[in-house]
């Protein structure tokens, strides 16, 4: 059936429920292709804009890291995605909430590290509205969400952060 694709000429597919199906299958199906082609080593990112520091404060490993909060607040357009980094060491822990100001939006919750030539380490993806939890570093380099809107309206989104990390980023 069209609506199973997001397509509903008649609006049955949207009555039976069909329709949405078919914008979720959609939606994950472009974010799929999305992160293929952000994890083939061939390919480079580039961000839109320069990143913005937040707060930097330089330490070295046999520093003590000392725990840090803050709040960031951004909107993101329909089909737009940015992405917030915390710099720490292995083992560091940072507790975080993020939520937005109604609807969904994708994330990817990752790390990465130049010095230890990792470009993308995993640790959980989704679509929600509201996470909560504990992010503990699994190497040193920089762990973090990235955020895609597949909505049809600007979505805002609050994160707060609290924990063990050097600085912290917005790409």
């Amino acid at each position: 059936m069209p609506a199973e694709y997001g397509i509903d000429p008649t609006r049955i597919g949207e009555a039976i429920g069909l329709k949405r199906m078919g914008e979720i299958r959609i939606s994950l199906e472009t974010e799929a292709a999305d992160t293929a082609k952000a994890e083939q080593p061939s390919v480079a990112i580039v961000a839109s804009e320069k990143p913005t520091i937040v707060e930097n404060v330089a330490i070295t490993k046999t520093d003590s890291v000392t725990s840090q909060n803050h709040e960031i607040t951004f909107t993101l357009a329909p089909d737009e995605g940015t992405e917030v980094k915390v710099t720490m060491i292995k083992g560091a822990k940072v507790n975080y909430i993020w939520e937005t100001n109604g609807g969904k939006s994708n994330f990817d919750v990752h790390g990465d590290s130049k010095e230890l030539k990792i470009k993308y380490h995993p640790y959980y993806k989704g679509t929600d509205s509201k996470r909560e939890g504990t992010l503990e570093a699994a190497f040193d380099g920089g762990h973090g969400w990235f955020w895609r809107n597949r909505t049809k309206q600007s979505l805002t989104i609050t994160i707060k952060t609290d924990g063990e990390y050097t600085d912290i980023i917005r790409y």
